[in-house]
């Protein structure tokens, strides 16, 4: 009878032993999960992800920490968008952040009207239909807009600065991206009030645009302006490395193209619009409604030039623009 009242306390020791982390992990808190859709690739995010995760670290948020996200990447194919957001509301996610154009705000916003989304918007939100108001955006979005494609005009213009002897100027375009046909006709104005002639290519895969940069010699353009594509983005280095073997002058969007060798780029910083998304996730997490939110606008915008790219490429870079530039390369 001992040992069998031995065995049986065993037993039961052993049963309640098993059953202990399952109750210590029943009593820890729930760790939030937040998605992030991205029609870019992660390959080339890096710089804005550690600029997100630090905007989240300043609200008290750190990954693998109090915070899980599920990363979501659409490498430049806009049509995955949609199956990759319906993905993070199947999780039900707490906050869906989307980077990469309007079109990943769009995908998300189809996706769902509850869960709240912090968007990266690359126009207009409010005339592309989006939210409401920059001040009262309303719904379950809001986020910042970086003015892509308003700033394409000034893009032209200071490549036309630049490389004044260019009397012709290419303009690449992807086709599949919404924004195309606005972009080719506020560029066309451009470079009409510049007195330029502009030819305009299209490519939406790795091989058309290496048959854009073919045609372009073809069509003997001076200097190249890349619009501003989450697809073009993610294809830098190939862009960049195709400029320098055709040796043309080209400018970008973001200073990371000018940093991979770019001649000039001119647009938003990258790493202060995704630290203020980060931040704005993280107030969202605690409380507060994207329809309180405003939709941000920035206010500085930087200006890099590579002189070395310069160098190479037999251009001096005139002295008004180097006055404007924020940074130098050398």
């Amino acid at each position: 009878m001992q040992f069998g009242l031995r065995r049986r306390e065993v037993i039961a020791l052993l049963g309640a032993a098993a059953a202990w982390p399952l109750a210590a992990r029943a009593q820890q808190p729930s760790v939030p999960a937040i998605g992030f859709l991205s029609s870019r690739s992660p390959s080339e995010s890096e710089g804005v992800v550690t600029a997100f995760r630090r905007g989240l670290r300043e609200t008290g948020f750190i990954e693998g920490r109090n915070l899980a996200i599920a990363f979501r990447w659409a490498e430049g194919r806009y049509d995955r968008l949609p199956g990759l957001a319906a993905e993070l509301v199947g999780r039900n996610v707490g906050v869906i952040v989307t980077t990469g154009g309007t079109v990943s705000a769009r995908a998300a916003k189809s996706a769902t009207s509850t869960i709240p989304i912090v968007s990266v918007f690359g126009g207009d939100p409010v005339a592309d239909g989006l939210v409401a108001s920059f001040a009262r955006p309303g719904g379950n979005l809001t986020g910042l807009s970086i003015l892509v494609r308003e700033l394409m005009p000034k893009r032209l213009e200071l490549l036309a600065e630049m490389v004044p002897q260019a009397g012709a100027i290419a303009l690449l375009v992807n086709p599949s991206n919404p924004n195309a046909e606005r972009i080719i006709r506020e560029v066309q104005e451009a470079a009409r009030t510049k007195g330029v002639q502009l030819h305009v290519l299209k490519a939406g895969t790795e091989g058309e645009i290496d048959a854009a940069f073919a045609s372009l010699v073809e069509l003997h353009a001076g200097a190249l302006v890349v619009a501003a594509d989450p697809f073009f983005n993610s294809r830098r280095e190939q862009l960049v490395a195709l400029a320098a073997r055709h040796a043309v002058p080209a400018i970008y969007e973001w200073r990371e193209f000018a940093t991979a060798g770019g001649l000039i780029s001119y647009g938003t910083s990258l790493s202060a619009v995704y630290r203020q998304v980060g931040i704005y996730t993280g107030r969202i997490l605690k409380g507060e409604k994207p329809a309180d939110l405003p939709v941000q606008q920035p206010t500085t915008f930087e200006l890099v030039v590579n002189l070395n790219t310069a160098k190479a490429l037999g251009l001096t870079v005139p002295p008004s623009i180097l006055a404007r530039a924020d940074e130098v390369i050398e």
